[in-house]
């Protein structure tokens, strides 16, 4: 088929041996449950980072207006509180490094 999977590598044959149901055990019901959680952490993470982002930028606005030297200070803690994003992305992206999924004889890539 044409259409991959991104996470490609994630993938394990089942064995020849393997019943029709073995799509659904308890290793790809966890792998399931991680990878959602994963999507959740990062998306709560990088909503609170928009919001530090927002409240740290009205900070820069409103010194910048007050006193222009305190702009590049302020803007340096903005650039931190954008950092707080990657920090997000990188803890899901190790927290899916431990799990694949076992896929049955009959599923097509």
């Amino acid at each position: 088929m044409s259409h991959r999977v991104i996470l490609q590598g994630k993938l394990v044959p089942a064995p020849a041996d393997a019943p029709e149901d073995a799509l659904f055990n308890a290793k790809n019901y966890y792998a399931a449950a991680s990878m959602f959680f994963c999507g959740l952490t990062v998306g709560i993470v990088n909503l609170c980072c928009g919001v530090a982002v927002g409240i740290t930028g009205s900070g820069a606005a409103l010194s910048d207006a007050a006193d222009p030297t305190l702009f590049v200070k302020i803007l340096v803690i903005e650039i931190f509180a954008s950092a707080l994003g990657l920090f997000g992305v990188i803890g899901a992206l190790h927290r899916t490094a431990d799990f694949s999924w076992c896929l049955t004889n009959n599923f097509l890539l």
